[in-house]
């Protein structure tokens, strides 16, 4: 097996060029780098990267903690990560928090024992006042989906309420005046916004909200079935529903067709993320398109730029959601 010496010797650099090369930390001459790689690939050199990570005292890969591991959502965004660090030479570790204060917190303390340089938290359950103790603990971490002010340069958020605002509006300006509202569980920040923004929609429009109107899912297409039956047999008269994600929305197109109301002409439905399956789904349905993809990019960029120095662009933290207008809204 080929050592780095063999490799400095064959390329005429120094073994402090090859490590600088092995380990991307700090800028080489392309040329130079250009004559290590051949050499390692003349030679069939392969990096030790257990040796890599004492000698720079990084590990190159960096823990994601999301909700869960299954969904078009959490794919999405776990795909559109790994792909920003893979071609930055890094990898990623993935764990699960499922929603739990406790496996949150369990799932953290996992991936910081596996040398993660930093972290991508997707948490729900865990406090601010925790996340602040990890700061303080110099624990290098970029949160997605939430903002906690201590903590505003680390933080990539979506503008939820004025995606619920923009939801029920439109709901609105078609002529809807008895809407329900499934939402997702009111006590997730992201759930609560969406739904402020759906009853501001509702004051803007001169509309009195009715708890009668509200049904609280848990995200789950399951839950958006059970939530369109629930409203509807409270409230017969309901021409359209407002689903507080694109799962809930399915379940609700779903419930509606068994209940025998016509889509969209009977019942008009909207959702909220534009996940790869809300185009297939019959109607096409009309959502509030979340840039998933491109807030997991972003946290990976952030990384990279204040972890590894291998990135100069500009961070974007706030990203603004917008409606995707397909076949699932008509009048009423």
């Amino acid at each position: 097996m080929a050592t780095i010496y063999e490799v400095s010797k064959l390329a005429g650099v120094s073994l402090a060029t090859v490590s600088r090369v092995l380990n991307n930390n700090t800028p080489v001459k392309e040329e130079t780098r250009l004559k290590v790689l051949a050499a390692m690939e003349e030679l069939g050199y392969q990096p030790n990267s257990v040796a890599q990570s004492l000698a720079s005292n990084r590990s190159n890969s960096i823990g994601i903690l999301v909700p869960e591991l299954n969904g078009p959502f959490f794919g999405t965004l776990l795909s559109d990560i790994e792909n920003s660090f893979r071609q930055a030479g890094k990898h990623v570790i993935i764990a699960a928090g499922h929603s739990d204060e406790k496996l949150e917190k369990e799932s953290i303390s996992f991936l910081q024992s596996r040398n993660c340089d930093a972290l991508i938290l997707h948490v729900e359950a865990v406090t601010d006042e925790y996340l602040v103790e990890l700061m303080e603990k110099k624990v290098k971490f970029v949160l997605i989906n939430r903002f906690v002010p201590q903590l505003y340069d680390r933080c990539i958020t979506l503008n939820n309420q004025h995606g619920g605002y923009l939801a029920t509006r439109h709901m609105l300006e078609h002529g809807h005046q008895n809407i329900g509202y499934i939402s997702g569980p009111i006590w997730k920040h992201d759930a609560e916004q969406r739904y402020k923004g759906h009853l501001r929609a509702l004051t803007e429009f001169g509309i009195t909200h009715s708890e009668q109107l509200f049904y609280e899912g848990d995200y789950h297409e399951e839950s958006g079935a059970l939530g369109t039956k629930a409203l509807l047999q409270k409230a017969s008269e309901i021409t359209a529903i407002v689903c507080a994600n694109d799962e809930m929305a399915a379940g609700a197109l779903t419930a509606a067709r068994e209940l025998g109301r016509s889509l969209p002409d009977g019942l008009s439905i909207i959702g909220f993320d534009n996940v790869n399956f809300s185009h297939y789904t019959f109607p096409k349905l009309t959502t509030i398109n979340y840039p998933m993809g491109e807030m997991g990019k972003m946290a990976a960029q952030l990384i990279l730029k204040r972890v590894y120095q291998q990135n100069n662009s500009s961070i974007q933290t706030v990203f603004e959601p917008h409606l995707i207008e397909r076949d699932s809204v008509s009048r009423p």
